[in-house]
């Protein structure tokens, strides 16, 4: 085997292996998040009822859109299909379920849980693409989609959740003291 054919095999085995990393990830982030959106979509009128007893305005809209990002979002994940698009969704989901989670608290008192972790996971896979064995690369031949799109979905993902806060909720989720 040539220095050529040890390179070429070196490469492969740790393309394959980040592809198999990725297939995991998604695999994993996907299918938390599409539970979430499922319960949801099942139960849906409890999740009005929650909005509404939350104090979101427009509680049945509010409702739809998390249940819709977070259901297309874990399927888009899944298969790897559109995957900054879904991802987009999940982090924007995930932005604001950290919110509710910590909006009684100072900003960072309680940071790390599941939302989090789940938006931090799509943020990943939003820069890092789908991998090999996805839909993105399958019929699209792509499995990445660049820095410039990542980035300029983050800030949506971010400008989504906050609007959609303050539209429907009418406070600023992030607050440096806990709340009266």
């Amino acid at each position: 085997m040539t220095t050529t054919d040890s390179a070429t095999a070196a490469t492969t085995t740790r393309d394959t292996a980040m592809d198999i990393g990725l297939f995991i990830l998604r695999i994993g982030v996907g299918a938390a998040i599409l539970q979430a959106g499922l319960i949801k979509a099942f139960d849906f009128g409890t999740t009005v009822g929650f909005m509404e007893s939350a104090g979101w305005r427009l509680p049945g809209l509010a409702a739809f859109m998390v249940t819709a990002a977070e259901t297309l979002g874990g399927l888009g994940l899944i298969f790897g299909a559109l995957t900054p698009l879904a991802a987009c969704a999940v982090i924007a989901a995930m932005v604001d379920a950290w919110a509710v989670n910590v909006s009684q608290s100072a900003f960072w008192s309680e940071p790390f849980n599941v939302p989090f972790l789940i938006g931090v996971g799509a943020a990943a896979l939003l820069f890092l693409g789908a991998g090999a064995y996805a839909v993105d690369a399958k019929v699209l031949g792509r499995v990445s989609w660049g820095r410039r799109v990542a980035v300029g979905l983050l800030v949506v993902a971010f400008a989504a959740a906050i609007l959609t806060w303050v539209a429907l909720l009418g406070t600023n989720p992030i607050h440096f003291t806990a709340r009266a």
